[in-house]
Parts: C-alpha cells; structure tokens; sequence
C-alpha cells in the first residue's frame, strides 16, 4: 500500500477497539521508531510518607487520646464547628484534618449514610478527598496567605453551601503565621459559623496563636510518637516493602526521627535508597546519617569516665574514619548521659520496654559504675563543649579537645569532696573559717557551687518614726514603699555630701529629673512624719551607692581569691571562676554594714551602790 507522499506504509495492526488511548499500541510510531508498552514505562515513585499515610483513625499511630475522643464524638452527634491541632512536625495534623473531612462526608457504599468516625473509603466524597481533589475540602497554607484579605476571600466563602459534600471544610496549615488583623477578621465567623462549615487548624507554634482563637476551637495537642511505636511501625513498612531491615537500624532510625513518623519515614526511604544488597543494617544507617554506632558511643563514655584520653581518641579515630561526625557524636553522648542519669533516679526503667535493649542492659551496667555527680558534670561540659565545636574551625580538633579535658575531670573529686580533702591536708587559715572573715559571714562561691549559703539580708521596717543611722537605710526604706524611680536616682545618680537627719546635703548627676528633690522630700515627710531638708550641693562627695557597691564587691573578690583554700580549689579546677562572694554583713548595695552610728561608743556604767571589786590604789 502506497502511503500519501508516495512511500510504502508499514503494516500496521488493526486497531485496538479496548484501548481507545492507545495505551497498548504496540507498533512503530510516526518517526519509525517502535513505541515502548505503558506496561514498561516507569511508574512515577510515591514516597513512603504518603504511600502510606493514614487513610482512618484507626491508621494513626501513638495518638490515642486524639483518636478516643474524635470516636466519642462521632458516636454522640457532637462533633465541634472548629478544631485546633497542635504538636512538632510529621505526629499527623494534616492527616487527622483529612480523616476528619472523610469522617464528615461519607456517604457510605450506599450512599445513604452520615457522618461516621470510620469512613468507608469507596463513595464519592472519600475517593475524592483521598485523590485532593474535593471541591468542598479547602486547604489554605497561612504561611504564605498571612493577611487579612484572603482570611476575608475564606469568610466570603463559607457564605455558600457546599457543592457536592455534607460539609465544606477549611485546613487552615501553620495557622500561627496569620497576620494580628488576620485572626480578628476571623472571630466572628469561628465563632458563629454556618451549620454547613468546619475548620481545622494546624500549628507546630500554638502559644503564638491568640488566646480569643484558641478559646472558641477545640484543642488536641498530639504528642511525639514513642520510639518503640516508631520503630515497630517501620518494620511493618520494611516487611510491607518486602525489605529486610535490622532491628539496629530500625532503632537509629526511630531515634534520629525525634517523634515524628514523617521524617522516619523519609529516612527509611533514603536507607532504602542506599541499599545494595542484602539486609539494611546499622552501619548503613549510622554512615547515612553521620553518626557513630550506639556502641562505640558507649565505648566512648566508658573510656572518658575511666579517665582513658590514648583510648578516647583511639575510638574517635575510628568514628572519624567510618564518616561520622565528632560534633553530632558528643551529641549522641549527650542523649546517652541523660538516659543513664534518669536510669539512676528510675532504676525499674533498666526493665523497661520503651529503652532499647543497649540502653537496658549496657546502660544499666553503666549507670551502676558512675555517680550522678559524675554525670551531671559530663553533662555541663560536654554542653559547653558543644558550643565550642560550633564556633571552632575544626570540628574535630575542638571536639577532641573537649573530651581529653572531660578524661583529665572526669576522675576527679566533686568539689565538696575536694574542699574536705584539701582541709584536711591543712589547707586553711588559723582562726578563719573563710577568707577574710574574723567572726563575720563571708562566703566564696567558685566554679558555680556555694561552698555555704548565706543568711537573708535584713532591712529597716517600714515604720511613722524611723531612725537612720546612714544614708543606705534611708535609701532602703524608699525602696520599701515602691517608688522605683527615686530609688534608682538614690542609688545611681545621688552623690552624698552629708548627712546629718533631718538635714540631707547631695550632689546629683546631670540626667537626675528636676522634680526629684521635691518627690523625695514629700516622701520622706509622709513616711516619718518630719519635714525635711534637702539641699543641693557642687561638692563631689561620696561616690554612689551602686558605685561604692562595685569597690567593695571588686575588693571582696580578691580578698577571697587570696584565701589558700580557694586558691587550692581554683588550681584543682583549671578554668573555674569566683561568681561571687556572699558575706552576712554587707546590706542590699553590697557594701558592708558598720556598727551601729547612732550609738556612741561608751562603756557600760555601774549602778551608784556598786562596790569596787579592789581598792584603787594612789
């Protein structure tokens, strides 16, 4: 047969009658070229995370209260005008909102039914909101439609009944990310909505969400799923994909999704990926993820408890080497110093099911040898450390450097147990029992722990006579009346040049308001019921109270840091600090309180009918 530019047109094979889109064509195309079966074109992928989204409540994992109380309602007729889910990212609010708009929309298989806590999944409405694609199922992203015209476009629409469903339904996601007009554009409608519309709200941020929404929806904050219910629902997954996954790598997986069952399915999709052959394992998962295996992790703590650096860095070597990261790595000793810390404060948890089986034995063993002021140094340490791995050019230099000098602390006393050590060897100053104290109060605190505590300071009371015996009680006792202001310029703006009551004579700095003078008299004159008299001077006099606080605080700090003992405790710990010295005798300026000014210094006189206890002798 002769083609119409004049050539010989192929043989083609009749028509398919069945396959009017010629789905199964078989034969050469309009280029000559043999057209490839839809049979052997790849069908795009669906990821994990929606392949197997939860269809019903009966899907969703670890939300159980969330699923009782949404069943509760279905089955009593009371199923709220507006919901506002909560919780951190992938725990199912998105999906609980879409079971939601099917519970509320099925028809059933004969199109007869009503709502329903357990949608069919075959009608109409559930195949359509299943596909996205229901007209009356609108899902609105706040973060990027924040202002308060589209909130009015969503009140405009709920004016209009439904077009094929029971219910129109409005997803509001990330809902925190409204504008302020936004939300009160809102109210009146959440409040008073049509009987034919619901909402679902959606957030990961519920305290920026205002309390007058928060007030008129019903609220399920949905937990993070546990790691036990992560982990057996990705094995349920791997064996659904007909992919064999060990119980290790399934426990790092479930670790490193936090909570979330999206983000551990991701991951368990990108494992997947990884894969060439055989089982997925835990190496395969700890090289994907940058991190070290459990094991060597508690190799790790065990080493650097025993005070081993040569092993230490043997074993970081090899963590190095295998591609994890150190910084992720003194992480991971993080999260495996607080489970031996709450293992030491719950010891029935070394029989709990919710810890992997490491964690309970291993750690168990663990948690015996070290003491929990071990622990909580570890801790405080390889917190800071942190922090100096993130700022430091080299990652692994920096978090080496952290854990040599954790090895070199780690056997050392904790710093009571020190202190009555170093006493003990008679490191102290005769007839003091701390530095600079002659029977006073002092008291140093180094390296944040208080070697003592310190006695509450006491004030003047407030009272219709007060007797002053210096300008700092007199400063006192307007702080007790709440004047805040003048308080402030009493203590930071006010030089004293005398004080002889009822007479003040002051110096003030530039920037003190001109009304203080007159506010302070008035006060003084309500508080003690005497007029009196405050001038203004060009004398310097004293410096202020908060200035000579400083002087006496700078002069306590050295006085203590001269003390042996303290001196001996900041050599036994390389880099501690002084915070602070509390002493008994210094008032609320940090200045110390001198005897008593209104009383002079006189011996005690004996009554007139006293006898000399020896005769005086010329």
């Amino acid at each position: 047969m002769t083609g119409l530019f004049g050539d010989d047109e192929p043989d083609l094979p009749p028509p398919n009658l069945n396959d009017p889109g010629g789905a199964n064509f078989t034969g050469p195309n309009l280029f000559g070229e043999e057209a490839v079966p839809a049979t052997a074109q790849a069908v795009a992928y669906r990821v994990l995370a929606r392949k197997y989204r939860p269809k019903d409540f009966a899907d969703l994992i670890g939300q159980d209260a969330l699923v009782r109380t949404l069943r509760n309602s279905f089955a009593q007729g009371r199923v709220a005008h507006a919901f506002m889910l909560t919780g951190v990212r992938g725990v199912g609010k998105t999906t609980t909102a879409r079971i939601l708009a099917r519970a509320l929309n099925c028809i059933g298989v004969d199109g007869n039914g009503g709502p329903v806590a357990d949608p069919c999944g075959v009608c109409a409405n559930c195949v359509a909101i299943l596909a996205d694609r229901h007209p009356d199922v609108i899902e609105v992203d706040a973060a990027s439609n924040t202002g308060v015209d589209y909130v009015r476009e969503i009140i405009e629409a709920t004016r209009f009944k439904p077009m094929q469903a029971r219910t129109k339904l409005f997803i509001i996601d990330e809902v925190h990310m409204l504008s302020k007009p936004a939300f009160n554009a809102l109210l009146k409608t959440l409040e008073e909505p049509p009987a034919h519309i619901k909402f679902v709200f959606a957030t990961t941020e519920i305290r920026k969400v205002p309390v007058t929404v928060l007030s008129r929806c019903q609220r399920f904050d949905l937990k993070r799923v546990s790691m036990s219910e992560l982990a057996a629902h990705f094995a349920r997954i791997a064996a659904k994909e007909d992919v064999a996954i060990s119980e290790g790598a399934l426990e790092m997986i479930a670790r490193a999704a936090d909570g979330s069952v999206r983000d551990g399915l991701s991951l368990l999709d990108q494992a997947i990926a990884r894969r060439t052959e055989g089982d997925i394992g835990a190496d395969l998962v700890a090289e994907m993820l940058g991190l070290a295996d459990r094991g060597l992790v508690f190799d790790l703590l065990d080493a650097v408890m025993a005070g081993k650096p040569a092993d230490t860095l043997e074993i970081t070597d090899r963590a190095h080497a295998a591609g994890a990261d150190l910084g992720l790595l003194l992480g991971d000793m993080l999260d495996l110093i607080h489970t031996l810390t709450r293992i030491k404060a719950v010891p029935a948890l070394k029989r709990a099911q919710e810890l992997p089986e490491a964690e309970r034995v291993r750690g168990g063993e663990l948690a015996d040898k070290i003491s929990v002021p071990m622990l909580a140094r570890a801790w405080q340490m390889l917190l800071k450390g942190l922090g100096e791995v993130e700022a430091a050019p080299d990652r692994r230099a920096a978090a080496e450097m952290v854990l040599i000098r954790l090895c070199h602390v780690a056997d050392l006393p904790p710093p009571g147990d020190l202190v009555k050590q170093l006493l003990s060897q008679g490191v102290q100053v005769a007839g003091s029992s701390a530095p600079g104290n002659s029977g006073g109060g002092a008291r140093a605190m180094a390296g944040g722990g208080a070697l003592s505590q310190a006695a509450p300071a006491v004030s003047p009371g407030l009272n219709n006579a007060p007797h002053f015996n210096n300008f700092r009680e007199l400063a006192a006792l307007v702080a007790e009346s709440r004047e805040a202001m003048l308080h402030a310029h009493l203590v930071h703006s006010v030089h004293l040049v005398r004080f002889a009551p009822p007479v003040i004579e002051l110096r003030v700095e530039a920037d003190t308001p001109r009304d203080f003078v007159p506010k302070l008299a008035a006060l003084l004159l309500n508080l003690t019921q005497t007029r009196w008299t405050i001038a203004l001077s060009t004398q310097p006099g004293e410096p202020t109270l908060a200035q000579q606080g400083n002087v006496a605080d700078h002069a306590r700090r050295e006085e203590a840091g001269s003390h042996p003992l303290v001196r001996a405790i900041l050599e036994a710990f390389p880099g501690a600090k002084i915070q602070a010295v509390i002493d008994d005798r210094i008032d609320a300026y940090g200045i110390s309180t001198p005897p008593n000014l209104g009383e002079a210094d006189m011996p005690e006189f004996a009554p007139p009918d006293a006898e000399f206890a020896s005769p005086i002798e010329d």
